[in-house]
């Protein structure tokens, strides 16, 4: 299959799973029948060329697909009623009616996938699945699990989902920004976990990064004057400009500071960085738009001798005090380390492992012995900084980020 193909279909799963729960009000249904007109479409269009108008034919399938699934519950005859009334309307697309102008089916698929009673981790695959158009294999990839777990996992959020009576249905004015915020966080997830893999034999997982821009984008095109959304947008394509630059060789892992930035992509630079300029002039600012904004400092910087960390080191205080995470005070001390000398960073680190124990946190106790073990090469102590660099080797399932540790600490003996 083609890269446009598959490009075309994931670009109309959320409309066709939009039209389809629409019509027929069955999301877990309805989501089944979607895949498997996918399936249907990635076989025969690379055969028989891609139809006219491929929404209208992904709708077909998939509404045969959904009788034939909704005919085998319990209540058939309601449903095939209920089918029945929408049949002429689904067989001829120009008599469709079209959703009412203030709605969004993708917006719509985001914050249903997105619904509070499901776990981050269910949020993540049910949105890749459901509206990001990946298979059950692909997501299992991704995520270093099988396809039966997660499958198990994708058919459990959307039981929890019918359960708790969720609708296809825009939510309410009361609960819109919690769900916006789970729907960013979520493709914060996303992205994340492809531009740097949680475990395995590659540092990155393009899919992923790739797939977690492109629905932020559609959020984006569906809320254009969200500053966050923007935001993120724009950390986005900041942080995948330096893709290329990140590895050497076939596995060997670049730091930020002896990258070739003439790999960066200009393209991807200026779009970011024309995008948080349009929204940091606005009278709030929050956690994507101080990321992205931090991104944007990097990328302006012709060489790392250039960059401006005393200005990072402030935006990320000014982060810490909007959300006081592990990860952004960790990131804090490498600001002010860069900015103020090895010692001053040390002294930081200290200081916050005695309130915080980031040393033991979860999400920071690996990066916290290779920041520790980087300062203290800075300073000289190399013997605890080897020793540093290899427990945080050891705490780490990505091969090359494994690699690139243990021969920082072979090279200081």
């Amino acid at each position: 299959m083609s890269a446009d193909v598959e490009h075309l279909l994931r670009v109309e799963a959320p409309q066709v799973l939009g039209a389809l729960t629409r019509r027929f009000g069955h999301f877990d249904v309805a989501e089944d029948a979607v895949q498997e007109a996918l399936l249907a479409a990635s076989r025969a269009w690379p055969v028989d060329g891609v139809p006219d108008d491929p929404r209208s034919w992904l709708i077909r399938v998939g509404y045969r697909r959904m009788v034939d699934l909704l005919r085998s519950e319990q209540a058939r005859r309601r449903r095939e009623r209920e089918a029945g009334a929408a049949d002429q309307a689904m067989w001829e697309p120009a008599r469709r009616p079209s959703p009412p102008r203030e709605t969004d089916d993708g917006l719509t698929l985001l914050m249903l996938c997105c619904h509070p009673v499901l776990s981050p981790a269910s949020q993540v695959a049910l949105t890749l699945r459901a509206v990001g158009g990946l298979t059950t294999a692909e997501i299992a990839h991704a995520y270093g699990t099988t396809e039966n777990t997660m499958g198990t996992r994708i058919s459990r959020a959307k039981q929890r989902l019918a359960g708790a009576g969720a609708r296809f249905t825009p939510p309410d004015d009361a609960d819109r920004g919690s769900r916006l915020a789970a729907v960013t966080q979520v493709l914060y997830l996303i992205f994340n976990e492809g531009y740097t893999a949680s475990a395995g034999e590659e540092l990155a997982r393009v899919d992923l990064t790739h797939e977690a821009i492109r629905l932020t984008r559609m959020l984006h095109a569906s809320l254009p004057g969200d500053a966050e959304v923007t935001g993120l947008l724009a950390l986005m394509l900041l942080t995948e400009s330096r893709r290329a630059a990140r590895v050497r060789g076939a596995d060997e892992l670049v730091p930020l500071d002896e990258q070739d930035r003439t790999l960066w992509d200009a393209a991807l630079i200026h779009e970011g960085t024309e995008l948080i300029d349009g929204v940091w002039n606005r009278h709030e600012v929050g956690p994507y738009q101080l990321q992205a904004a931090i991104a944007a400092v990097h990328a302006a910087a012709a060489s790392p001798e250039r960059t401006d960390w005393p200005q990072i080191a402030v935006l990320y205080l000014w982060l810490e005090r909007l959300t006081p995470t592990a990860p952004v005070r960790l990131s804090r001390v490498v600001a002010v380390a860069r900015a103020y000398g090895p010692g001053r960073g040390l002294a930081l680190l200290d200081d916050l492992n005695r309130r915080h124990r980031l040393d033991r946190d979860p999400l920071t106790r690996r990066r916290e012995r290779a920041v520790r073990a980087h300062l203290l090469q800075m300073t000289g102590e190399t013997a605890g900084a080897a020793a540093l660099y290899r427990e945080a080797a050891a705490l780490t399932d990505n091969q090359v980020e494994q690699r690139y540790l243990l021969d920082r600490a072979d090279r200081l003996g």
